[in-house]
């Protein structure tokens, strides 16, 4: 059995809560070849552990935490590990990838992964300081928030110490709940309520210190590479430098693709002016903040005086937190955006599901299917800050009728099936800021993402909108029309192949943006680990992870009849605006879709390639 140790320690932590037990499991290069790290390993290790009988609140789900090769390194922008469990929201695949200093952290304290199972007897808190592992009281912790909690826990371990916690809505189980890290500044593992089963374990938070070095292969050659790389990349993104994420809210309503009144009109363009990245830099950042080994730094610094509510100090609104709580909402005043972002932050919940929650209220309020009886005598009107704090707050503290949203749109939907239509979400996670009205792609991507409504794990707008004009080394040599439907299955099965191998190295995917292209992370990962992957044997092992989670979902009753969108976001026109006539043609696309990835028309990968893969 071959162990390696080079862009990897070699270890995987385990941690039994319940019998107050560790031991460590020894990783082999066969196992590394065939999963690369971070969101494989996941893959992989995941579907052994839970099932589709796991009641993912219960002691039998596993949560782990993921690092990739490149964690803890010099690469840029590498400083990303995933988090994974059964998912207590959509009871299926659950992951969220997080940015930040955890990630590093852990690694340099001696692992690759950390994986949680049991139930602790009372609140713990986990403290990893290299080979001294600890499971530690955290009552006095309990009912903290995230930003409390990282101060509190540096006090009793270590000043440098890095924190991987919940807050007060994970303790109480919301299913919208995160894991959060790195205190004020926010970074979150957001979706798929993963704070919820950190909750159920009693586990507060994980703190970890380590210094040791990640070996690489060839350090020479790798920080050449990157020397020449980074000014390029440096000059490309200019305007995330400057702006961030927030940057992309005015282009993003001139194309069609920001959420505005819970997805239902077409442009929003004073409102969009109001709360865009200018604006947020000219009158409230005070800095930036980078991830571990971040050569961006894409993260705001914002300080913005009390006024209608109380000062905010610390990481300001990402692009989707503006979409979600703000267009979404008809809400155009920054402010209330920025303290609704660090009040969710605080109670550890998702924004992108807490807006989109709230603004399905709204419209339900609005035409009578919800009434003051269900709200508690809230009466829910769009634009109504007031009211849309009180509901962070109830969601944040699972109580009233904020409690029934904090379970999330498979609770919402089951109440009040009626309102199906207009409920944003695809298998039970709720939409990002990107409408696929916009892009057609991304209505396919949402529609057979592993996790749910995502983005992220095709990435296919950024193709679409001319960000990645094309990567031809993965066989994208031309996109086409973002209204069109030609090609899209072939476009959005490539996209989330080599989109999987970038969660699964501990790689920021903004980079891409400045050139961080499939040819780079070979030849890095070459340099790190000595191991030589060419593009192509990137692809396969992407398209091995994905379909390793598909057919986890498959396991739980998942098959064509789920790979959906709401019917608004196919049959009803945003009317207006950059996208005002198109309606993507989900049918045909998953038809193609289906066919490229060799999947059944119920879309169930089939025995040749499930074979060919070596699943």
């Amino acid at each position: 059995m071959e162990l390696v140790n080079k862009g990897y320690t070699g270890k995987i932590l385990w941690i039994d809560l319940t019998e107050k037990t560790h031991w460590i499991e020894n990783i082999t290069a066969e196992f590394i070849k065939k999963w690369v790290g971070g969101s494989g390993f996941a893959a992989a290790m995941m579907p052994e552990l839970v099932s589709a009988d796991t009641y993912p609140l219960g002691p039998e789900n596993v949560i782990g935490y993921f690092t990739g090769p490149f964690t803890g390194t010099n690469v840029p922008s590498s400083g990303r590990h995933c988090v994974a469990a059964k998912s207590p929201l959509t009871n299926i695949w659950g992951e969220a990838s997080i940015g930040g200093n955890f990630g590093k952290m852990l690694k340099l304290a001696g692992y690759d992964a950390l994986l949680l199972k049991g139930r602790a007897d009372s609140p713990v808190y986990i403290w990893i300081h290299e080979d001294n592992i600890e499971i530690r009281p955290a009552d006095v912790f309990w009912g903290m928030d995230t930003y409390e909690i990282e101060g509190a826990l540096r006090s009793v371990t270590h000043p440098k110490a890095q924190v991987s916690s919940i807050g007060v809505a994970g303790e109480r189980l919301s299913k919208i709940a995160g894991v959060f890290s790195d205190g004020n500044e926010a970074r979150c593992a957001a979706r798929c309520g993963l704070g919820a089963v950190q909750g159920s374990k009693n586990v507060k938070a994980v703190a970890a210190y380590g210094n040791k070095t990640v070996r690489l292969h060839d350090k020479t050659a790798l920080m050449a590479s990157i020397r020449e790389f980074v000014p390029t990349a440096r000059e490309r993104m200019k305007g995330m430098i400057t702006l961030g994420t927030p940057g992309v809210v005015v282009p993003s309503e001139k194309l069609g693709g920001f959420p505005i009144k819970n997805w239902a009109e077409g442009s929003w363009e004073e409102g969009a002016a109001k709360i865009n990245g200018t604006v947020l830099a000219e009158k409230y950042m005070t800095g930036r903040y980078h991830c571990a080994a971040c050569v961006i730094g894409c993260g705001r610094t914002i300080k913005v005086p009390q006024g209608r509510w109380p000062e905010v100090l610390g990481g300001g609104p990402e692009y989707e937190t503006l979409g979600t709580l703000g267009g979404c909402l008809l809400i155009d005043d920054l402010e209330f955006v920025c303290y609704a972002n660090a009040l969710c932050n605080r109670y550890g919940i998702d924004t992108i599901d807490t807006g989109n929650l709230i603004a399905f209220a709204m419209e339900a309020y609005e035409k009578g299917y919800i009434t003051e009886k269900d709200t508690g005598g809230l009466a829910i009107k769009w634009g109504d800050q007031d009211v849309a704090v009180e509901l962070i707050r109830q969601m944040g503290e699972v109580r009233g009728f904020g409690g029934i949203l904090s379970q999330g749109f498979p609770e919402v939907k089951k109440r009040w099936p009626q309102t199906a239509s207009f409920c944003m979400e695809v298998k039970g996670l709720s939409f990002p800021a990107h409408d696929p009205r916009a892009y057609n792609s991304i209505g396919l991507a949402y529609a057979t993402s592993n996790r749910g409504c995502c983005h992220l794990e095709g990435l296919t707008h950024y193709f679409e909108r001319g960000t990645i004009p094309v990567m031809p080394e993965i066989g994208i040599t031309e996109v086409g029309d973002r209204h069109g439907a030609a090609g899209k299955g072939e476009l959005v099965s490539k996209a989330q192949n080599i989109m999987a191998i970038y969660d699964s190295v501990g790689f920021c995917k903004f980079l891409i943006n400045g050139g961080a292209s499939p040819n780079y992370l070979a030849r890095w990962l070459q340099y790190t680990t000595g191991i030589e992957w060419t593009v192509e044997d990137l692809m396969e092992c992407g398209e091995r992870i994905f379909n390793r989670k598909r057919m986890f979902n498959v396991s739980c009753g998942i098959d064509s009849k789920d790979d959906y969108l709401p019917e608004r976001a196919f049959k009803e026109k945003r009317g207006s605006g950059g996208s005002g006539d198109n309606l993507p043609p989900i049918a045909q696309m998953l038809e193609e879709y289906y066919a490229c990835r060799g999947w059944s028309r119920q879309g169930i990968p089939g025995k040749e390639v499930l074979d060919r893969l070596k699943i």
